[in-house]
């Protein structure tokens, strides 16, 4: 078989699997190829070699965030609309198994009866979780989000009504003026994009260190540094994780840390970090409201050993601005303004400064005046 041949050939070659190693494979298997099939079968063999096979179609098409795979002939795409099924048969149930186990194997990772599910990351950046039987009743389901390089402007965001313009004025003075900033929402809703915008407002005499569990931040900065963590490989050894990569950024002589989502642990390093003089430090953190990030906050740094007092001590101290974002359709917007501190009984609070929704001028919270009066051009 064609592949199998390439498949030996790319392997004895030992070198980085790119289009050159793929069309050389190709070439040196005997067989005779016109110019334009030659290019066809090196993009087909190297999606079957490290990308997504069948799938990968779909992943290198621009505006699509999400491939989902329930069974051989369900394959749902989200274009930033919505999720909607498309047209493509990828055979048998064994034949999604065996491209979940192909996809785990290109990241790295195991998957197989012993170890039936996966979270890994891509060599093209994207995330995959899959799981097989008997974890999953249809023999293999596959999720893949897809990570765009985001280098999107604030006035940018403006125009294509991302957010509202005379906020516009208030993000460039929270960045110059280096409140240290909590991007928040749900999946999807483009918390990344926001982070690369406002990092693009930095001066540009300041070094940013940016730690990421993948590289998707792509700001329009002159000094940008990027951390990437690592997985455990296949023997469980080897991972490099968020938490060991702030620590190491401490120590790289940052104007500002930026850590691309807490998941974890690693907000504990985060929230020491900012209140240890390195004031401008931005993070996104999954959260349904600003009124909810204070007990997502805790139940992060919970899981660093944190008491509750003291993640309200050190996130009020800390943090000082939460930018809150919506998904409306296939929109997605800067809906809400919040400002950190602590009640009178010690307990932290986000209170909400103004909220906004496309078509709708902004309205003013309780919290407006406080952040105006502090952070306003």
């Amino acid at each position: 078989m064609l592949l199998d041949d390439v498949r030996a050939r790319v392997g004895a070659a030992g070198t980085v699997v790119d289009d050159a190693t793929v069309r050389d494979a190709l070439r040196a298997t005997g067989r005779v190829f016109g110019s334009a099939a030659l290019d066809d079968l090196t993009r087909a063999a190297r999606a079957e070699l490290t990308g997504a096979g069948p799938l990968q179609p779909l992943l290198d098409t621009p505006e699509v965030t999400d491939v989902l795979v329930n069974g051989p002939h369900d394959v749902w795409v989200d274009r930033g609309a919505g999720l909607v099924r498309v047209d493509l048969d990828l055979g048998t149930t064994e034949a999604v198994r065996a491209l979940a186990v192909r996809m785990a194997a290109v990241a790295g990772q195991r998957l197989d009866d012993a170890a039936p599910t996966v979270d890994a990351r891509m060599p093209d950046g994207s995330r995959l979780h899959a799981a097989v039987e008997p974890v999953a009743a249809a023999g293999a389901v596959i999720a893949l989000r897809v990570l765009r390089q985001a280098a999107h402007s604030v006035p940018a965001l403006v125009a294509a009504g991302g957010l509202p313009s005379p906020w516009a004025e208030l993000l460039r003075a929270l960045v110059t003026r280096r409140a240290n900033l909590l991007v928040t929402g749900g999946t999807g809703t483009g918390k990344t994009t926001l982070l690369a915008a406002l990092l693009s407002l930095a001066p540009p005499d300041e070094r940013v260190l940016v730690v990421e569990e993948a590289r998707e931040l792509s700001p329009q900065h002159p000094h940008v540094v990027s951390l990437a963590a690592r997985r455990p490989n296949v023997e469980g050894v080897g991972e490099v994780s968020l938490t060991d990569l702030v620590r190491g950024a401490l120590r790289m002589r940052p104007d500002r840390i930026v850590v691309g989502e807490c998941r974890g642990a690693e907000v504990r390093e985060l929230l020491l970090a900012m209140n240890t003089g390195h004031d401008g430090g931005m993070a996104t953190v999954h959260a349904n409201a600003v009124e909810h990030v204070p007990a997502r906050l805790e139940a992060l740094a919970a899981l660093a050993g944190m008491p509750r007092d003291a993640v309200a001590a050190q996130a009020a101290a800390a943090l000082d601005v939460v930018l809150h974002l919506r998904r409306r359709g296939g929109g997605r917007h800067l809906a809400e303004l919040g400002l950190v501190g602590q009640d009178d009984d010690g307990r932290l609070v986000v209170r909400r400064a103004a909220t906004w929704s496309p078509g709708a001028e902004p309205r003013t919270g309780d919290a407006w005046d406080e952040l105006t009066a502090r952070w306003a051009p």
